[in-house]
């Protein structure tokens, strides 16, 4: 009998001992479906191993590039949206650019990626925060669209991914470079947004300028150069006087306004792209006011369709 109660209490121990284990593990689990990184704003963030429903205002090109879909999309008042990106992001809802708080918490994401870090002033990090993980990407005038591809890639335990993106983009550009040597070599381009009557020009080493005159090759011309030396921003206002001055062997331009009284104007006409035929349009939908990798692809895929 007493060898009974002794082998059932083991028993029971053992029992015990199997379920304290259990749940041991089940803990230990739970614990790394999160890893901590540090984001350009020096917070310690939890970050889920696989989130299913991120918001990341104005950074979705990138969040396509690495095969992932947010659970709202960037839009800008009454329909302005990235067109460039709708054959993935066609279904996918809108969030006001701001991001909202109340808007931010009916979407229930279990992850904010924040790419600027004037849209955080006020305090809004710390409520954010309590919604979501929330992990500010690099940013700032030195950081390039690579970089905040290898920051989100690294979120998202995506670095592979991330690389691959950036190689495939790399051999498209040498392509582009190879095939257009004759259009490319010893010419000169700049990129001109027309909206509200009113040009801009891309600075030289910002956005689309990095792309025309670091990777693919294009001479910066003067007036770009003058420009560049002041610009705050991606785009710098430049008058039609100075324009007519403009000593690039071709324009892109990317029209937000069709209708522009400055394109009767003669000095619009007198400018020597337009006068050659070397002026190529595209709309205020297209990828070249965006930054990115699937926006600087689709760039220079057009580059390659005029200039073919």
């Amino acid at each position: 009998m007493f060898k009974k109660i002794v082998l059932g209490t083991v028993s029971l121990l053992a029992l015990f001992s199997l379920a304290a284990c259990g749940q041991g593990s089940e803990s230990k689990d739970t614990k790394n479906d999160v890893r901590t990184l540090t984001d350009a704003q020096d917070h310690k963030v939890e970050i889920p191993n696989k989130p299913k429903r991120i918001i990341a205002s104005y950074l979705e090109d990138y969040l396509v590039a690495l095969d992932e879909k947010p659970v709202a999309q960037w839009t800008v008042g009454e329909g302005k949206i990235q067109n460039y990106l709708q054959d993935k992001l066609k279904d996918i809802p809108t969030i006001n650019y701001d991001l909202p708080y109340e808007d931010v918490l009916k979407f229930e994401p279990d992850l904010l990626l924040i790419g600027s870090n004037g849209s955080l002033e006020g305090g809004k990090y710390k409520e954010y925060a309590k919604i979501a993980p929330t992990y500010v990407v690099k940013n700032g005038d030195n950081v390039t669209w690579r970089d905040q591809l290898e920051d989100i890639g690294k979120v998202l335990a995506k670095e592979d991914k991330a690389k691959e993106v950036e190689k495939d983009y790399d051999q498209l550009v040498k392509k582009t470079k190879t095939d257009l040597k004759d259009k490319i070599e010893g010419k000169s381009a700049v990129v001109l947004w027309v909206t509200n009557n009113s040009a801009f020009m891309v600075a030289d080493n910002r956005s689309s300028g990095q792309l025309l005159y670091q990777e693919l090759g294009f001479e910066v011309p003067k007036l770009t150069k003058d420009i560049s030396k002041k610009a705050t921003a991606d785009f710098s206002q430049v008058s039609l006087e100075s324009l007519s001055q403009l000593d690039a062997d071709y324009i892109f331009l990317v029209n937000s306004d069709s209708g522009a009284a400055m394109f009767k104007d003669p000095l619009w006409s007198n400018i020597p792209a337009v006068k050659n035929n070397q002026l190529f349009e595209f709309d205020g939908e297209s990828s070249w006011l965006y930054n990115g990798p699937i926006a600087y692809t689709k760039m220079v895929e057009s580059i390659q369709t005029v200039l073919k």
